[in-house]
Order: structure tokens, then C-alpha cells, then sequence
């Protein structure tokens, strides 16, 4: 009998999921395959420091409706990590958190295509603590390309948290 001594490796997936949808679960399945990961973590954040989350569900509420978007798939889990700390969500210090409670893991942030257009704090040091996987996403515009990235294909779903918000405001079907 062998015995796998490879390290855990951890997806970590933040975001407002204010709600979590589709769209989400297909990243999440797909990084998870892609890249062999043995736990996708989705982590709803605080407060984004990039843009003002109007209209934000309560953090616990939003965790319930993940924990309701994942049952059923023992790779997915839910961290509130985030939410514990006060004030921006800031994911080097989540990153640093995860490397002290598990040391010997191989993370990963997932994140969109979109979101290599906003300024990240610590973005160096955080490309040098985990892997940074990009998933293209449709519209993406302004995306930098940059050495040490790990980019993801994946199908494209065109759906996005605001457009459920806009339809749900203006009694529109998102079934």
C-alpha cells in the first residue's frame, strides 16, 4: 500500500456572494478539477475594499445560502473567516492566516478576470504566498497580463450577483 504524502491543496474563493449563483459553483467545480484541489474554500467577505457593496445580505445569511449552494459536494466548504474581522476584507491577511493554521497546504486564490483590474494590497507578497488562478470571464476589460499566473479556462456563463439583485428588485423571474 503507498501512502500520498503530497500537501493538502486548498482553493481559496472570496467575494461578496451576495447571492451566490451559477456562475460561482461552475468556477469553484472547475478549479477543483483543474487543478486537483482537494477543498475549495468559499469565503464571503466583510467588507470588499475595492468597491461599496450596496445592498449587502448580512454575512451570516450569506453564508447560510453557500452552505445551501454547496451541500452535496464534499470538496466544498465555508469559511466566515472574513467576516469575523472588522472592516475590509483584505485577502492577504486571510492568505496569512490559512498559511498559519495549515503550513503546509498549497493555496490557491481563485479569482476573476475582472478583478485584475483592481489594486490588491500586498499583491507581490500574496503571488509569492499562493498560487494565483484567473478564470476568464466574459467582459473582462483591462485585465493586466502578468508573469506568474495560473490562467483557467472554463465554460462561459454569463450571470453575475447584480443581475439577480436588479430582477429579484424589479419582481423579475431568476429561475
Amino acid at each position: 500500500m503507498t501512502v500520498d504524502h503530497s500537501p493538502l491543496k486548498i482553493g481559496i474563493f472570496g467575494g461578496t456572494f451576495n447571492p451566490v449563483h451559477l456562475g460561482h459553483l461552475i468556477l469553484a467545480e472547475t478549479a477543483r478539477e483543474e487543478l486537483t484541489l482537494d477543498r475549495v474554500c468559499f469565503m464571503p467577505t466583510r467588507q470588499p475594499p475595492h468597491k461599496t457593496a450596496k445592498d449587502l445580505l448580512p454575512g451570516p445569511v450569506r453564508v447560510q445560502l453557500l452552505q445551501l449552494a454547496i451541500q452535496g459536494n464534499p470538496a466544498f466548504v465555508v469559511s466566515d473567516i472574513e467576516l469575523q474581522r472588522e472592516g475590509a476584507s483584505y485577502t492577504i491577511e486571510t492568505v496569512k492566516t490559512l498559511r498559519s493554521q495549515v503550513p503546509a497546504a498549497k493555496l490557491f486564490l481563485i479569482i476573476g478576470e475582472d478583478m485584475l483590474t483592481v489594486k490588491w494590497l500586498a499583491w507581490d507578497e500574496l503571488k509569492r504566498l499562493c498560487t494565483v488562478v484567473v478564470a476568464r470571464r466574459p467582459g473582462a476589460k483591462g485585465a493586466r497580463r502578468e508573469r506568474g499566473l495560473k490562467w483557467l479556462e472554463m465554460p462561459q456563463v454569463e450571470i453575475a450577483s447584480s443581475e439577480i439583485r436588479r430582477r429579484l428588485a424589479s419582481g423579475q423571474s431568476v429561475r
